[in-house]
């Protein structure tokens, strides 16, 4: 006799005829032959084996994800306490270094419009144009060299939008820094509240629960 080791699958058992013992009882067993199986019979057994496995992983899958859903909820509450103090903190400084920068950005203007005035009063009222254009070609020199030690410095081209969101920035860390706004912190915890919620979206995937997926809306003809 030959013994059948645990691990031998039912399939490949009923391969051929075998001998079942139970106690001192010896049965001889003799499996249907597989192939007096019509085709439909084997497509009919592949669909159900098909089935109870999908149904087996949905129910095991599911029960997995409420956990895990159950952990992110959790560790989305404690994220969003810890962020709410930060949040409110940065949104009064956000506003303090717009304010700051728009209190910049026009004064430039009135330093431009004040020097405006001032080389028109002499051009017309105090000296005459042979005097003033001198001092307007250093005044236009002296600005494209102010232009160009911005450049030098900040290593960017003088542009009005990036210079105005550069100068909100040094506002801004600057008012952190006075405030004790860990801004690093802060990136860090919404980077965590990020990918929580990109964590959560793919928990409710339909792929993911291996339920079937929603066919696609026909176009209106």
């Amino acid at each position: 006799d030959i013994i059948i080791a645990r691990s031998t699958s039912i399939d490949v058992l009923m391969r051929k005829p075998f001998k079942l013992r139970i106690n001192d009882n010896r049965y001889m067993v003799h499996p249907p032959d597989l192939g007096q199986l019509v085709t439909e019979d084997l497509q009919a057994f592949s669909d159900v084996k098909s089935m109870i496995y999908q149904l087996y992983s949905t129910l095991h899958v599911e029960e997995h994800q409420l956990h895990r859903e159950k952990d992110l909820r959790k560790k989305m509450e404690k994220l969003q306490s810890e962020l709410q103090p930060l949040e409110e903190l940065k949104w009064e400084l956000d506003q303090k270094a717009a304010n700051r920068t728009n209190y910049l950005v026009w004064g430039g203007l009135g330093v431009m419009g004040l020097q405006f005035g001032l080389l028109a009063r002499l051009t017309w009222w105090e000296y005459s144009w042979d005097i003033v254009e001198p001092i307007t070609y250093f005044v236009t020199y002296g600005t494209a060299l102010i232009m160009y030690g911005y450049f030098v410095l900040t290593k960017q081209e003088y542009l009005f939008p990036e210079a105005r969101d550069r100068q909100y920035l040094l506002f801004f860390h600057k008012f952190a820094k006075r405030k004790q706004l860990d801004v690093e912190k802060y990136n860090k915890l919404k980077h965590q509240v990020a990918q929580v919620e990109m964590d959560l979206e793919r928990l409710h995937d339909p792929l993911s629960l291996n339920l079937p997926i929603r066919p696609p809306k026909k176009a209106e003809e």
